[in-house]
């Protein structure tokens, strides 16, 4: 694929996704848009991304580095043709689609496209 797809945007998880905003507001200076009580997005933070609410107890998941393509079935293509494994086939959610897929040292990355660029 001889396109560049760009970081877009990150993805943190929470056991305590408010107390994770608060400090971060704090600490930095980020605003927020909630999406419900399991997620928010945040802004001015260099780069566009968002908190998820995971299950008390459970341990947070490293950060997850979104990707961005035009063309959503091109990019899985290219990264299947690279050697890379999908982890999770395209789904919708809202704003768009995408998939999920670890590159062959291990490090666990999505795509993303809006509706439509399937």
């Amino acid at each position: 694929m001889s396109t560049v797809i760009p970081i877009n945007y990150v993805e943190l998880s929470s056991t305590d996704r408010a107390a994770s905003q608060r400090f971060f507001e704090k600490a930095f200076g980020w605003a927020f848009v909630s999406y419900g009580p399991e997620y928010c997005g945040f802004e001015n933070a260099g780069i566009d991304g968002g908190i998820a609410q995971v299950q008390p107890g459970t341990r947070a998941a490293p950060p997850l580095v979104v990707l961005f393509s035009d063309n959503l079935d091109a990019a899985q293509e290219a990264v299947e043709a690279a050697g890379g494994a999908i982890t999770a086939a395209q789904f919708d959610f809202p704003g768009g689609r995408r998939f999920h897929f670890k590159e062959p040292g291990g490090t666990e990355l999505a795509v993303w496209g809006s509706a439509g660029t399937g």
